[in-house]
């Protein structure tokens, strides 16, 4: 499992010196990128094994008593930044050694500044104290000392508003396995500027439209008052985002002709915001649903789940597409956009009764209520069976479909809100991920 895994530098096992002094265990490392090789294992007799401050790939998970992630650190004989992961090893109740791995520090930082959001938009990681672990704008390993992260980005609260550079932002972060946090931050500026453009162009269209009408009612005030007013009452809706309004005079006149052109261009409008809607909620590359639109569908899921007698049958189910990153490598990123549209096809097509939404990079999600709630089981071995043919007989790496995936069902008696189905059907997901790659990619 170590040698496929991205990242990996080296794994151990290592015997505890006060349980043998003849067996040492072994040590496996891979500098060069050519394969692993056997390595001298480090002689640890010499140093304080109760110390956690020495060997802590060693002490700490023997003080603990169980798994650990470490924050990154240099190893004493190869001399590379890295994150180790180590799980002690019991044997009748007695402490024998442990297992681990060391993973590159640089292959985290690469997964960390691949997350962009808008123009100036990134993520970066800090451990719970507030010190910068990495940073895609600060050279956080040439610093003897880390630098602290802004005054007020470190909080309780998963969404801050900072100030950094002079340049207020906003960011989120989520706590990882490993005590670490991984934020991701965007100007405020960027976040508010699509609504203040729409705000602007909307505000643009209202004041020339009362322009006209005022206009127009100082000419024909006469003849015209009643359709004037009607015309008025409907512009004060259109400006207050209503686009389902009905004109009921057609005159052939000046009136009539205002009409049919203020009615045309109600029509545009209505056109213009939804077209503006579905661009903000469609996903360029796989034109279904994208993060924002998951979000607002859940809130409204959320929402109906608090009205009296609300029906409570839903499940979710999260799809990660596996290898995605061999064939951006092997085959080039185009071949990628085409592997997780072929993957997000089989899904809309397995689930077609049900909404499905990109969250991002290779990760899908589909709700299912209704009949595909009900056939969830058969659908899912059907989905499971499609990926598994289409691995079969596909000749191209990027046709060779492997999407792991999780379903979970709300359930009245264990679920407060449908934030724990998606986190329980997120945890199946990995849990799929994880066989499937102990199993085979044909598994």
């Amino acid at each position: 499992m170590t040698q496929r895994t991205a990242g990996v530098l080296t794994y151990y096992y290592r015997i505890d010196p006060e349980v043998s002094d003849t067996s040492k265990g072994f040590w496996f490392v891979n500098l060069n990128g050519e394969g692993f090789k056997e390595h001298e294992v480090t002689d640890i007799t010499k140093y304080d094994t109760d110390d956690t401050s020495q060997l802590v790939w060693f002490t700490v998970p023997k003080d603990l008593g169980e798994p650990v992630w470490l924050p990154p650190y240099i190893t004493d004989n190869l001399g590379a930044r890295v994150i180790s992961y180590n799980v002690p090893v019991y044997w009748r109740g007695r402490y024998i050694g442990v297992i681990g791995i060391e993973m590159d520090y640089s292959t985290v930082a690469d997964q960390v500044s691949n997350i962009t959001l808008y123009d100036n938009g990134y993520a970066f990681l800090t451990d719970d104290e507030g010190t910068l672990i990495y940073h895609p704008r600060i050279d956080v390993t040439s610093l003897e000392t880390p630098p602290d992260v802004p005054d007020g980005l470190v909080s309780d609260k998963h969404n801050v508003r900072y100030v950094f550079d002079g340049v207020k932002k906003d960011a989120v972060w989520l706590p990882l396995t490993n005590g670490m946090r991984l934020y991701v931050s965007v100007p405020v500026a960027e976040i508010d500027s699509e609504w203040v453009r729409l705000i602007w162009r909307m505000s643009l269209v209202s004041v020339a439209l009362l322009i006209v009408f005022i206009v127009i009612a100082t000419r024909f005030a006469q003849h015209i008052t009643k359709t004037l007013q009607e015309l008025a009452k409907v512009a004060e809706r259109v400006n207050e985002g209503d686009y389902n309004c009905q004109l009921a005079y057609e005159g052939d006149d000046e009136i009539g002709t205002l009409t049919t052109a203020f009615r045309k261009l109600i029509s545009h409008l209505g056109v213009y915001i939804q077209d503006l809607n579905d661009r903000a909620f469609v996903d360029a590359l796989t034109s279904v649903r994208n993060k924002g639109a998951y979000d607002v569908y859940m809130q409204d899921l959320q929402a109906s789940l608090m009205e009296p007698g609300a029906s409570t049958e839903f499940g979710v189910c999260i799809f990660d597409c596996n290898n995605l990153k061999t064939v951006n490598d092997q085959a080039g990123h185009d071949k990628g956009d085409l592997y997780l549209k072929s993957s997000c096809s089989i899904i809309c097509n397995v689930f077609d009764h049900s909404p499905v939404f990109r969250l991002g990079g290779d990760e899908f999600a589909a709700i299912l209520r209704g009949n595909d709630y009900h056939d969830r089981d058969r659908l899912i071995q059907l989905f499971d069976e499609t990926c598994a043919e289409r691995r079969r007989t596909a000749f191209n790496i990027w046709e060779r479909i492997d999407v792991a995936r999780g379903l979970a069902v709300f359930d009245p008696e264990v679920d407060v809100s449908v934030d724990s189905v998606v986190r329980r059907a997120d945890k199946l997901m990995y849990e799929d991920k994880w066989t499937r790659k102990g199993m085979g990619s044909d598994a």
